[in-house]
Order: C-alpha cells, then sequence, then structure tokens
C-alpha cells in the first residue's frame, strides 16, 4: 500500500515538473509584485529639454489615459524619449485635475501618483491644447455624455460561465449600493449573452481596444451607456474584502459600475470615482458620488 502511495506521488510530481500548465491556483501575494509602471520611479525630476528611457512608454500611458491625442501628422518626438512640448502639457494637466502642484515636470508627488494602480478608463476623450473642460469640477460624466435612456431604470447584469463565487457577492452587493443612490435597480441573470451588463475577467490584448498591462498598473475598466461591458484584469489578485496586497472586487466593481451608468473620474480623492485606488481597501460612494448620480439622472 505505501509502495502503490508512493509510486502515485512520483507520478504525480514528474507531471508537475514537465506540464508547464499544470499550476496551482492563483493566490494573493505575501509581498507587493513588481508594477507595470516601476519604471517611472527612475524618471523623477525629468523636464521639459531632458531625455530619458521611459519617457515614450509614459507618453503611450498618458495617450491612454487621455491625455495626449495622438495624430499621425505630429512630430516625430511623439513617441519617442524626449521630453517635448506635448508631453509637458499633458503632464501639467495631469497635476491640474489630480490637484497636484502644476509645473509640467515629473516630481516626486506626481511620479507616485502615476505609478499607483487605477482605473483603465481615460480621464478625457479629447483633451484641448490648452485646458482639461470641467476641470474645476469634482464629479464628471463620460465624455460623449452618453446614460441610459429613461425608460431604462431597470438593468440586468452576469458572468460568463466559470466565474468564481467570490465575484457574484462582491458585485451584488455593489450593485446594492447603487440602488441605494440611483433611480437603477439590478438583477442577476444567467443569459450573459442578452446581459445588459456583462461582467468578466480579461488579460492584456483582449480584443476591446483597451489591453491591460499584467500586475500594476491598469486594475479594470468599463464602457459607457448603453454599451455594459465591464472588464477586471486578471493578472491582478483581486478578493471580496479587505486583505493585504490584494483588490476588494466590491470597491473596484462599485467604480466601474459607474462607468457603465454614465459618470466619469472625479477628482476627489474619497470618491468611488476617484480613478486610483490601492489594495488593502474598501470605498463606499462618497457624497461627490451620489451628487454626480444624482445630477446625471435628474428626475
Amino acid at each position: 500500500m505505501e509502495q502503490n502511495f508512493f509510486h502515485l506521488f512520483s507520478c504525480l510530481f514528474l507531471l508537475f515538473l514537465l506540464n508547464p500548465f499544470f499550476v496551482l491556483p492563483h493566490q494573493p501575494a505575501d509581498t507587493p509584485e513588481p508594477s507595470a509602471l516601476d519604471f517611472l520611479k527612475n524618471l523623477v525630476g525629468t523636464q521639459k529639454g531632458n531625455s530619458g528611457k521611459g519617457l515614450s512608454q509614459l507618453k503611450k500611458y498618458l495617450s491612454y489615459l487621455g491625455y495626449i491625442k495622438t495624430n499621425n501628422t505630429n512630430s516625430l518626438h511623439e513617441f519617442d524619449d524626449s521630453f517635448d512640448d506635448t508631453l509637458e502639457l499633458a503632464i501639467r494637466n495631469y497635476q491640474s485635475f489630480y490637484k497636484l502642484k502644476v509645473n509640467g515636470i515629473l516630481d516626486s508627488d506626481t511620479v507616485a501618483l502615476l505609478t499607483r494602480p487605477r482605473c483603465g478608463v481615460p480621464d478625457f476623450a479629447n483633451p484641448h491644447t490648452t485646458q482639461i473642460p470641467n476641470i474645476g469640477s469634482y464629479y464628471a460624466f463620460v465624455p460623449d455624455g452618453s446614460k441610459w435612456p429613461p425608460r431604462k431604470r431597470s438593468l440586468t447584469y452576469s458572468f460568463p460561465p466559470g466565474t468564481r463565487s467570490e465575484v457574484y457577492g462582491a458585485i451584488l452587493h455593489a450593485t446594492e449600493i447603487w440602488s441605494t443612490f440611483s433611480p437603477f435597480k439590478f438583477r442577476y441573470t444567467r443569459n450573459y449573452d442578452q446581459a445588459d451588463i456583462k461582467i468578466s475577467f480579461q488579460t492584456r490584448n483582449h480584443g476591446d481596444g483597451f489591453p491591460f498591462d499584467g500586475r500594476g498598473g491598469i486594475t479594470a475598466h468599463a464602457f459607457p451607456p448603453t454599451d455594459g461591458r465591464l472588464h477586471f484584469d486578471g493578472d491582478e489578485v483581486f478578493v471580496n474584502g479587505v486583505k493585504p496586497n490584494a483588490f476588494d472586487l466590491q470597491t473596484v466593481g462599485l467604480h466601474e459600475l459607474g462607468h457603465v451608468l454614465g459618470l466619469g473620474h472625479s477628482s476627489d480623492t474619497s470618491a468611488a470615482m476617484y480613478a486610483y485606488s490601492d489594495p488593502g481597501i474598501r470605498k463606499v460612494l462618497a457624497q461627490d458620488d451620489i451628487a454626480g448620480i444624482r445630477a446625471l439622472y435628474r428626475s
């Protein structure tokens, strides 16, 4: 009997070594892993006229977030490692929106915020050449002003097969919070294809034009009304609750559902619609979020 057990154990161990797809379930790490944005830490103090390895990546990242409008007719420096006028303007607008010191320099406070994990929805779809619209407000609406039609106040949501059970409970609580302060009611349906809101975990380039970047950086994104897609980055560690080095499903889901309803990013750090969210915390709706959703869907 003991010999048979040893033989079985040996076979399983050999299978583990030889099969690259035979892996243990992903568990939250005790210590944070390197972020996709760690390269920015080497650029502290960089300003216009400088060059530095990683500035091209920063330009692409700020373009992704809506601060640089890509144009095939732009200068040859569009996505190179030079700190040009376009990058300085983008950083100034970024600093202004997030209430940092506006100097156009990659100072320590700016880099510290840029490297934090955040939602991948752009802060602005069409940045102006001199200023950002509605920059004085806290809550914001999605750039095109889209919202659910007046007769659509009951929304169904669903998950693809294989979604782990704790996701269901986290999103249920997030929908209940939005229901309390908005005219919407949410109902789970098993029919994923026909659901108003389709919630799934995706990784890297997943076909929607907004690829994820692995651990760190972008944690999730969602699309405005009436698209209804909501994607979590499957490379991140998510749990339903507060745990070190893991993102709270309810908090991130609450934020992304705000985009699904038509809210943009808020510059209020206490708001659920603030773009940045650290692991190990749970947020609920702040007064700014409530004011925003009520302003968007006035009775």
